[in-house]
């Protein structure tokens, strides 16, 4: 580990259970609708490997197994040949649940590595708000 790299944590609070966001965020199929920071295109599948399109050229990602714990931690393999693991969580909040976004300062400069933390912040207002979207329809 470089001293230059950072970590710095983004979460956003959902009035939805858990449960529900993190069936919303583990579904792949959703990814475009949410995670524009990640997923501008349509997510193919290559095995249990995801290729997407992403502002930062093409990547692949692999997530862990679905899981009961609200653990959505994914590689990310960016076009140099980088792999980024993204700590994410999913947990109990006393107005629903919580999401946990880990950026990590990797091949970023300081500029990039803020617009990234906005990204990802942007990111997971647009899983609320589809989230809730789904919970209306329901």
């Amino acid at each position: 580990m470089t001293e230059s790299m950072r970590s710095h944590h983004v979460s956003r609070v959902i009035s939805a259970s858990p449960d529900a966001v993190y069936e919303y965020a583990s579904n792949v199929d959703n990814l475009p609708r949410w995670a524009a920071g990640l997923a501008q295109s349509e997510v193919v599948r290559e095995g249990d490997v995801l290729v997407v399109e992403s502002p930062m050229g093409r990547v692949t990602v692999r997530f862990v197994e679905r899981n009961d714990l609200g653990v959505l931690d994914h590689d990310v393999t960016l076009p140099s040949g980088t792999v980024v693991t993204n700590p994410v969580r999913v947990l109990a909040h006393p107005n629903g649940a919580e999401i946990v976004f880990t950026v990590r300062q990797i091949e970023l400069t300081d500029d990039e590595f803020a617009r990234d933390i906005e990204l990802v912040a942007a990111d997971l207002e647009r899983l609320e708000r589809e989230v809730l979207r789904e919970q209306r329809r329901r």
